[in-house]
């Protein structure tokens, strides 16, 4: 019973991992990443899409996406999605492939994608404390209602913050690896 509440609350942690992965590797730092767009809804055939069910992306150049449709009819679609987006990015069609030049970052805007990162960091460990607290809440009621022993809830509870713990670390982690590639010039 124990062990599956810690494996629920790992389980749960790692999607706050994967969900700050996801969120961080969207952000522009000034070097051309698909990740940038691959998310991006795009209307064709009258529904909704994301740009990589829909088109290749690449990186011919460090500072250039490469966006290339497997239907051709789809590209007026994607060039009008990405120019609503709040990319600021205008995208070059020529026909067959639109491409997008990322510009260099300004020093403002590294410090301003610093402090949106540091808030996305901030509620990934949020979320992982919240995770805890569910789990230490079920632990005390199993207690309350003697399903487990004293000595079981404590060395769960134990468990439970070492597992805490190692998941805080993970996305201070991942916070400080792009901070520092954010601010990278």
């Amino acid at each position: 019973m124990i062990r599956e509440l810690l494996q629920d609350a790992e389980s749960r942690m790692k999607g706050a991992i994967a969900s700050l992965e996801l969120d961080l590797a969207g952000f522009r730092t000034g070097r051309a990443s698909p990740q940038l767009v691959e998310r991006m809804n795009i209307e064709v055939y009258g529904a909704d899409m994301h740009l990589n069910q829909l088109a290749v992306i690449s990186v011919p150049e460090p500072q250039q996406l490469a966006i290339r449709p497997y239907d051709p009819s789809s590209l007026s679609a994607i060039e009008k999605a990405i120019m609503k987006s709040d990319l600021g990015i205008m995208p070059n069609n020529d026909g067959k492939i639109i491409r997008l030049n990322i510009p260099r970052l300004t020093e403002e805007r590294r410090r301003d994608l610093s402090r949106l990162a540091g808030k996305r960091v901030e509620e990934a460990k949020v979320a992982v404390r919240n995770v805890r607290r569910d789990v230490l809440n079920d632990l005390r009621d199993f207690n309350k209602e003697k399903m487990i022993s004293e000595d079981e809830f404590y060395v769960a509870q134990d468990d439970l913050q070492d597992l805490t713990n190692k998941y805080v670390e993970q996305i201070d982690e991942i916070g400080k690896l792009k901070e520092e590639e954010i601010m990278e010039v």
